[in-house]
């Protein structure tokens, strides 16, 4: 599994950094009073009802199975899920994930076998999945542990296209930019982000960018801004986020240096704002127009290995996996857990621990989280609204 062992684009990018240890305390300290502050005024509370309603797993409960990735397409229909057992199982919501049948009898037990629509072999185990935009749920993108990148035609099942330009270096993470025309983007243990032409054979470099000039610090995570914005972030082991203006990437537009840890994901909440996740414990929120620290987020355990994170944008609602095997619900509102779930079922394991997690990005009265194991399972939870009485 994973784990660890719109400014101008030139001149010097804009930093927020914590230099020194007596900074980082004393700016920890006044992040801790704030929140505190904040706290007083107004306690988390959680104001949905959230419920499992499909649990997906193997006969065989081998670790190979391990699941490092889930991913919903543009349409919400279809879910990818990849790891270790080097598949790429899709899923129809309707008719395995949400299913009515579920609704009517409670938590619906699949397996794995009879829950996906089909599935994929693949060469290597792989570490990120991201469906292609504009492809009509048809193509999905691959990035494996041999550091090679590659698309798969979903209704023929092959793949056709295939990129190995990290030096066999492990891939962490891909993404697509949302505009036209499609740009690929790729991270990875070799210490670079790789921007390519998805239409090219191969696909054609456009750049490849080093955030760290001094040192090959593995590069973890990559997301391009969803809403239109030409800029693109990666989250590095150098504790660093670095912003880049796909137009122009010689330099980041902005780097942001707050974690205490490496930096393993970054996800946009809106056109302005990210979320970000470290092996440090924690995740942040940050304005990317200011650079300064929104709020804080503890609760969950993150010291070693990579846990997910996603949002649900509609609903402002953040959530990670945890190193003690649990689901972390966030209201993007409080710095404190909202909504905490044990992933077993039955008999705790203490190797286990929730790997990779996914929100349907549909709805705003009624939402969908995915998530996925280090045992193989795959968990999904219903959630809903609930009906406040004016003055209760």
């Amino acid at each position: 599994m994973k784990n660890f062992s719109s400014p101008s684009p030139t001149g010097n990018p804009r930093t927020c950094s914590i230099p020194g240890k007596r900074q980082e305390k004393e700016s920890e300290e006044r992040s801790q009073q704030s929140q505190q502050d904040d706290d007083k005024q107004e306690e988390a509370r959680c104001e949905w009802d959230f419920s499992l309603s499909t649990v997906i797993s193997s006969c065989s409960s081998a670790v190979s199975d391990a699941i490092g990735v889930v991913e919903f397409d543009q349409s919400d229909t279809l879910l990818a899920t990849g790891g270790i057992a080097r598949k790429i199982r899709i899923y129809s919501v309707q008719n395995s994930l949400l299913s009515p049948e579920s609704a009517e009898i409670g938590v619906s037990f699949l397996d794995h076998a009879v829950a996906c629509e089909y599935y994929l072999c693949t060469p290597a185990k792989l570490s990120s999945l991201k469906w292609k935009p504009g492809s009509g749920s048809r193509v999905l993108g691959s990035g494996d542990y041999d550091g090679v990148v590659m698309e798969y035609d979903l209704e023929r099942r092959v793949p056709v296209f295939e990129r190995d330009e990290h030096g066999g270096r492990r891939v962490w993470g891909i993404d697509y930019s949302n505009s036209e025309p499609i740009i690929g983007a790729s991270v990875s243990d070799d210490g670079t982000m790789q921007m390519w032409d998805p239409r090219c054979h191969r696909g054609s470099c456009l750049a490849s960018v080093q955030p760290n000039r001094a040192a090959l610090n593995p590069v973890c995570s990559v997301e391009f801004n969803p809403f239109g914005v030409p800029l693109v972030t990666v989250g590095s082991t150098d504790r660093k986020i670095y912003g880049y203006d796909i137009r122009q990437t010689v330099d980041p537009v902005f780097v942001i240096d707050g974690h205490q840890k490496p930096v393993t994901y970054t996800r946009f909440l809106n056109s302005q704002t990210i979320v970000s996740s470290s092996i440090d414990g924690c995740l942040m929120m940050w304005n990317t127009d200011n650079l300064r620290s929104i709020r804080t987020y503890r609760g969950h355990v993150n010291y070693k290995r990579f846990v997910g994170l996603s949002v649900w944008r509609n609903g402002g609602l953040l959530s990670c996996g945890s190193e003690n095997n649990h689901i972390f619900v966030y209201d993007k509102r409080w710095g404190k857990p909202i909504w905490v779930r044990g992933f077993d079922l039955v008999a705790p394991c203490n190797r286990s621990f929730v790997s990779s997690i996914c929100w349907r990005q549909i709805g705003e009265e009624r939402c969908t989280l995915v998530a996925g194991g280090s045992n193989g399972v795959l968990q999904v939870f219903a959630g809903e609204k609930k009906a406040y009485v004016v003055g209760s």
